[in-house]
């Protein structure tokens, strides 16, 4: 698993290893990812990642987060509660050197503290367990989610925009479905 483009392109991040067996993480394939990233650039969306603050809800190893900041976002903080996750994203920030623009928060995804705005959000749930739209629902009420701000939900399944959501693409790569979501103004 590596950055695709930007500042720190090509650099290998820290991956599951021996013993995070049962940490149940499922990284987005460096495939998946590249696509991602092409369509969000594509110029389509406008510049979702230039300048951005990023929420990455269940952010694993953090490399959605990091691809963001390698491709220009300004910030990026990340939630995850599993201890597997939380070292390596806390490898992965000090192998980019990029302590001073992230911030990782040890929180259920579905139970969010309150928050600043963020206008580029990437939700990555376990797939299958319905935990997406309840995350979702958290990052608004919390205060996570500006106005028009980007959702990218990546699940086993499409998804369908909840209240105050329009779903703009839809993607299917292999098993893995990216639903690219607007909030309301």
């Amino acid at each position: 698993m590596r950055i695709i483009g930007g500042t720190h392109r090509g650099t290998a991040l820290a991956a599951i290893g021996k013993g995070d067996e049962g940490a149940h993480l499922r990284p987005t394939t460096d495939r998946v990812r590249e696509n991602l990233f092409n369509v969000l650039q594509s110029g389509r969306f406008g510049d979702p990642i230039g300048g951005a603050r990023v929420l990455d809800l269940f952010a694993g190893t953090g490399a959605l987060g990091l691809e963001a900041l390698s491709r220009g976002a300004e910030h990026v903080t990340f939630i995850d509660s599993g201890r597997a996750a939380q070292k390596l994203i806390r490898e992965n920030i000090a192998k980019l050197h990029r302590e001073a623009d992230t911030h990782l928060i040890n929180s259920d995804a579905t139970r969010l503290p309150a928050g600043e705005a963020c206008n580029l959000i990437f939700l990555d749930p376990p797939y299958g367990k319905d935990l997406g739209a309840k995350a979702l629902q958290a990052a608004i009420v919390s205060g996570w989610v500006a106005p028009e701000a980007l959702v990218v939900w990546e699940e086993a399944r499409a998804q369908v925009g909840p209240a105050g959501m329009k779903v703009l693409d839809q993607r299917r790569y292999g098993d893995t479905w990216i639903t690219v979501m607007e909030a309301d103004s």
